[in-house]
């Protein structure tokens, strides 16, 4: 894109933990896709068509990301969700440059002996699965921040997308199905039990899913 158009744009990088690599011959493979107006990828499809969506209600690269990360909270919650943390890096379009840290922090109460038994042994996976294991999101602070300083839309309208697939449902991914299917810890808790059984019903009869809890 030339250095000109290039200023014209503000750009956000959403982090939501999504990382991965390329074999050199699949590397080789990819061509760069170029956009003149704007360009989102995500994870999905859907979450991606949901920031594509907001740049042409008017929105900049901030709404868009921040779109982008509550749909993906949705459709792909291994990519993002509203329970987690991240980091967004901004370039805006005067070429200022700023980042958003919206990592989780240990809870007030947490204690130095807290995955600790009372010899002093490490409890294995106790940091890992359950309560003990969760750190105050900084998810919904942190979007909300970033789209308040720096994004033109209303938060009605960066939101609605997520609420709407939340909502009314979306296809499930086969990717998606798998990653919670295969998931260990989802059958060993009463809720995630639930959740489970339901998308066993989605999956085998094909039909959309909704997040009747989020």
């Amino acid at each position: 894109m030339p250095g000109n158009a290039y200023r014209r744009f503000s750009i956000a990088f959403l982090m939501l933990y999504a990382f991965g690599s390329l074999s050199p011959s699949a590397e080789a493979q990819l061509r760069p896709d170029r956009g003149y107006h704007g360009m989102v990828a995500s994870a999905s499809s859907i979450a991606s068509q949901v920031g594509a969506d907001t740049l042409k209600q008017g929105g900049n690269a901030i709404d868009a990301a921040c779109a982008v990360g509550f749909a993906l909270a949705v459709v792909y919650p291994a990519a993002g969700n509203i329970g987690g943390g991240g980091f967004m890096l901004i370039r805006l379009a005067d070429g200022r440059t700023t980042a958003v840290d919206y990592r989780e922090t240990a809870p007030a109460a947490a204690q130095h002996n807290m995955y600790l038994d009372t010899t002093g042994a490490v409890v294995p996976g106790l940091s890992l699965v359950g309560y003990r294991a969760a750190g105050v999101p900084g998810t919904v602070y942190g979007l909300g921040l970033a789209q308040r300083k720096y994004g033109k839309l209303k938060w009605e309208q960066v939101v609605e997308p997520a609420r709407k697939l939340a909502a009314e449902g979306f296809p499930v991914s086969k990717a998606l199905a798998d990653s919670l299917l295969n998931s260990k810890n989802l059958a060993r808790f009463p809720e995630s039990r639930l959740l489970l059984r339901h998308l066993l019903v989605i999956i085998s009869e094909r039909v959309p899913v909704d997040n009747f809890d989020l």
